[in-house]
């Protein structure tokens, strides 16, 4: 993990306004949206002063959770859709497709994304070989895709004992699907580390591989930039060197993070809660169905770390100036809706 990002600009909030703001900001499968955060344009200020020439992508792909069709304005620079999506349950069944037609408007590229992304076990049975729900797995992803323009598979704890059967599991896939674009969303990586995204083996079977350049600080790390643009660029030269122009988005981040400086959720001994009591000079103590409780206010340091139209911008000028072609946006809904008038798509 590359190292922390610096930065002392902390928030101090009291306990229950901060607890509600994480509350706000809590991410749903990882990710938080921030469409409420107040934007540049928000705040009532102009947002990019002198605004540059937008920058240029052959190909702009950007996700949409089912359900959230009303975020998406048909007018922006979008060349594909990923449509989030699709999941597997517990018995390797195929659920939650969405419906292509839900798009209305919509005349770019669609894709169908299959996520798997929380549970390492179902992967592994999932893309065994020697389990017949492979096969059935497989089939029925090939008949959920046929009214998209390809298919997505964003797998993200593969364990690497099982990289083989994951690239044969893509493999067939791509034969099945045909002529139809297979995706493959893959984590950020400055180098091979041995486990199974390794970005040659998988850039030779998709058409198409999403690097998904953010989380480089997350819920669990310390406080810093979703993705710094120092890491990205480390991150976009090494996917550039093995994967190559023609195939690589690099995936930009549109939500933000929140890290307080102290947890106060734990367990606590009687001598602990006595304690407590007395630090906290705590003299109102309730019992609720006959078990003692009380409250107190804490005051605790919250860094707060987001994207506007600049921090994004500057990212996808930055890919542009690396060369790269395409980039991917997770997830629509979340952005500051200034990003499009500084994107455009080439021609």
């Amino acid at each position: 993990m590359p190292p922390r990002k610096a930065n002392s600009n902390f928030l101090r909030y009291p306990l229950a306004l901060a607890l509600a703001f994480f509350s706000f900001i809590s991410c749903a499968s990882a990710e938080a949206s921030l469409s409420a955060v107040p934007s540049i344009a928000d705040s009532g200020a102009a947002s990019l002063p002198n605004r540059p020439a937008p920058v240029a992508f052959s190909e702009i792909w950007a996700y949409l959770q089912n359900g959230d069709e009303q975020s998406l304005d048909s007018s922006w620079p979008i060349s594909d859709i990923g449509y989030f999506g699709a999941s597997i349950n517990y018995r390797g069944k195929l659920y939650g497709v969405p419906n292509r037609k839900s798009l209305g408007s919509f005349s770019g590229r669609t894709h169908l994304v299959i996520a798997e992304v929380t549970n390492q076990a179902l992967n592994h049975f999932c893309i065994d070989p020697s389990m017949p729900i492979r096969n059935e797995l497989l089939a029925s992803i090939i008949e959920a895709s046929s009214p998209y323009d390809g298919v997505q598979i964003d797998f993200e704890l593969v364990p690497a004992s099982d990289a083989e059967q994951f690239y044969s599991f893509l493999s067939e896939l791509k034969h099945g699907i045909g002529k139809k674009t297979l995706s493959v969303a893959i984590p950020a990586r400055t180098r091979n580390v041995g486990d199974a995204y390794d970005y040659a083996r998988i850039s030779a079977i998709a058409d198409r591989v999403i690097v998904m350049a953010y989380d480089e600080h997350w819920s669990g790390s310390g406080p810093g930039s979703i993705a710094s643009l120092a890491w990205c660029q480390k991150v976009a030269a090494y996917a550039v060197s093995v994967i190559g122009y023609d195939k690589l988005v690099m995936g930009l981040p549109f939500y933000g993070r929140a890290w307080a400086e102290t947890s106060l959720s734990k367990a606590y001994r009687f001598s602990g809660i006595s304690r407590l009591l007395t630090e906290k000079n705590v003299s109102d103590m309730a019992r609720v169905d006959s078990v003692p409780s009380f409250s107190y206010s804490e005051t605790v340091n919250v860094t707060v770390f987001y994207e506007d139209e600049q921090s994004i911008r500057d990212r996808a000028a930055m890919y542009r100036s690396s060369s790269v072609r395409a980039i991917s946006f997770w997830k629509i809904g979340q952005e500051d809706p200034n990003i499009w008038a500084s994107l455009e798509l080439s021609r």
